[in-house]
């Protein structure tokens, strides 16, 4: 009587991994659909991917059910996410070239100091930092603000596009550097256990 619950909780503690898996699936799509300059169904997309990465996150930590590949593979889905829509905007136009070349810059450096880490001293977890949290935030809102003036020509809506785009320099500059600045703190203490940030 007691198993018939267990494909209910195991479904459960699956959801949050689906959600991101999903987020991965729909990055193509997002991608055809600025291709194709369909303005407003990327949108309505990347305002879902960024619903899934909402509840997974929440769902992990309400019900507690994180798990190792869930702490891997959300961070992955979001850079890949990312990543690929600012070379798609730029691609197209929409995003100063100089804006993704330093965010691809800060993702490929970090990837390249934690595979160090991790070789020298099997460091894996870090976690992020104030400055990470902003940046992503940032990217974020200059995707959304971008897409969106698109669809609407309002001079609030410009002004915030560029400030968003702005503070994404800013803010991959500062987090790239304090990142490596944590890096090499933590490379001095071969004993620490791994809680720098990402």
């Amino acid at each position: 009587m007691h198993d018939d619950s267990r494909p209910h909780l195991n479904l459960l503690r699956a959801t949050p991994n689906l959600l991101t898996l999903g987020r991965i699936c729909l990055a193509p799509f997002l991608v055809a659909a600025i291709l194709e300059r369909k303005f407003e169904l990327g949108f309505i997309l990347f305002i879902i991917a960024g619903v899934t990465d909402a509840l997974d996150g929440e769902l992990a930590r309400v019900f507690k059910l994180r798990t190792i590949i869930g702490q891997y593979l959300d961070p992955i889905a979001d850079k890949l996410l990312l990543s690929t829509l600012f070379l798609v905007l730029m691609y197209e136009k929409l995003i100063p070239t100089t804006v993704t070349v330093l965010v691809l810059g800060r993702d490929v450096g970090i990837l390249l100091v934690a595979a160090i880490l991790y070789a020298a001293a099997e460091k894996r977890d870090f976690k992020p930092s104030i400055f990470g949290k902003l940046n992503t935030l940032a990217q974020v809102s200059a995707v959304a603000a971008v897409l969106l003036s698109q669809l609407v020509q309002q001079q609030w809506l410009l002004f915030f596009r560029a400030a968003t785009l702005d503070a994404t320099m800013v803010l991959t500059v500062v987090s790239g550097l304090h990142y490596a600045w944590a890096a090499s703190h933590r490379g001095n203490h071969p004993a620490d256990n791994g809680s720098g940030p990402k």
